[in-house]
């Protein structure tokens, strides 16, 4: 019964490890001024709202934008509510 119950803990330990990490932001370029709304993956090192913004920043500066803010973090519940939202900016940076 312990060994039972020690296999069915790790299993949900490690699903809970492989669960993804997320953000959705906002980002700007200008002249002529454009915005975003997107959702990008985060490495598990920056699951949070400081992490993500150290991140992504660098990320998207790459091809001329300016991150505004992070909205929020969340985990794989929260993608496929945001997926149309973020359109062509889901997942691309």
């Amino acid at each position: 019964m312990k060994q039972i119950l020690l296999i069915t803990l790790l299993s949900l330990a490690a699903s809970a490890a492989q669960a993804g990490c997320y953000a959705d932001y906002k980002a700007k370029q200008d002249d002529p001024l454009r915005l975003h709304y997107g959702v990008a993956q985060l490495s598990d090192a920056a699951c949070s709202k400081a992490g993500a913004t150290a991140e992504l920043t660098p990320r998207l500066a790459r091809e001329g934008w300016t991150l505004l803010n992070i909205l929020s973090i969340f985990d794989d519940d929260g993608l496929a509510e945001r997926k149309a939202s973020a359109g062509q900016y889901f997942l691309r940076y």
